[in-house]
């Protein structure tokens, strides 16, 4: 079968094309620059088809023979609810069979526009008569990777939220194993996923982590400022970390892999032997 995969030059739906690589798939990537097409090979990828979300006609063009997508969307893309549902409408009038939609965990959460974007797109793949899975993830791992570096130098975690927000969380190349079984396998078709690992961390309990990963000391503390000038969007967010947390259950990942989990420990002893494991902030 052919797969047409969104943003697969990237970290995230680039870790989908390997997983879908050794179950047989043949993976077209979709991607934004010409200059992008070797990344996205070196993926995986057995076709590259330039353009961005924006332009129909490359859509459609991307989507000429294919019978399942993987979309996830940019982070905080502009219009991201139209340009996923104009993803949604391409898919349907190209004939393709199959929709799975990375999305993210509680996409009900109305003051976090890059979690309720998600919601008219599921709306759209729902009435569209499309085979679908909707996978939410819980915050991913691969964010740790934009402090290590300051970890390592200062031995100091700092995050622009309370110490004591508590989070699920999850490697996501486990979500992207689910992804390759959604895409090719029907034992999860037409369901909903909420996807994380065992755990609910607050800081404290991952400067413990890295503590004994790095064999020293490492401390924390909440700076707003941490990450300069930040986008309303994160802003909003950040603030309902700092008061609410991210929080789920991590029974349907296990139960879906058939295993237990990859843990934050593993993924931060990656980091610490510079394995190319982590990437930037969700979607």
């Amino acid at each position: 079968m052919m797969i047409l995969a969104f943003g697969a030059a990237g970290d995230f739906a680039g870790s989908v094309i390997p997983a879908l690589a050794t179950r047989g798939a043949r993976v077209r990537a979709f991607i934004r620059r010409p200059e992008q097409a070797e990344l996205a090979r070196g993926h995986g990828a057995t076709e590259v088809a330039i353009g961005d979300l924006r332009d129909r006609p490359a859509l459609d063009a991307a989507l000429k023979d294919v019978d399942a997508v993987f979309y996830i969307a940019p982070a905080f893309i502009p219009g991201e609810a139209d340009v996923g549902k104009t993803v949604v409408k391409a898919a349907i009038d190209a004939g393709v069979r199959r929709l799975v939609f990375s999305a993210v965990i509680h996409p009900v959460l109305s003051d976090l526009v890059n979690h309720v974007a998600k919601a008219p797109v599921e709306e759209a793949v729902l009435n569209s008569g499309l085979e679908y899975t909707f996978l939410h993830p819980a915050r991913y791992f691969q964010n740790y990777a934009a402090f290590w570096p300051k970890v390592v130098k200062e031995g100091v975690l700092a995050e622009p939220w309370s110490s004591e927000t508590r989070f699920s969380l999850v490697d996501y190349r486990d979500v992207a194993e689910v992804a390759a079984i959604a895409l090719t396998e029907d034992r999860l078709l037409f369901g909903t996923f909420e996807l994380c690992a065992p755990g609910q961390l607050d800081r404290h309990d991952v400067v413990a982590l890295m503590s004994d990963v790095l064999g020293r000391k490492i401390g924390e503390r909440r700076d707003p400022g941490v990450l300069g000038d930040v986008s309303q969007g994160l802003r909003a967010m950040f603030d309902h970390y700092d008061h609410h947390g991210l929080l789920g259950n991590p029974l349907t990942l296990h139960a879906i892999l058939g295993r237990e989990p990859r843990s934050l420990r593993a993924y931060l002893e990656e980091l610490a032997r510079g394995d190319p494991a982590g990437f930037g902030e969700q979607g």
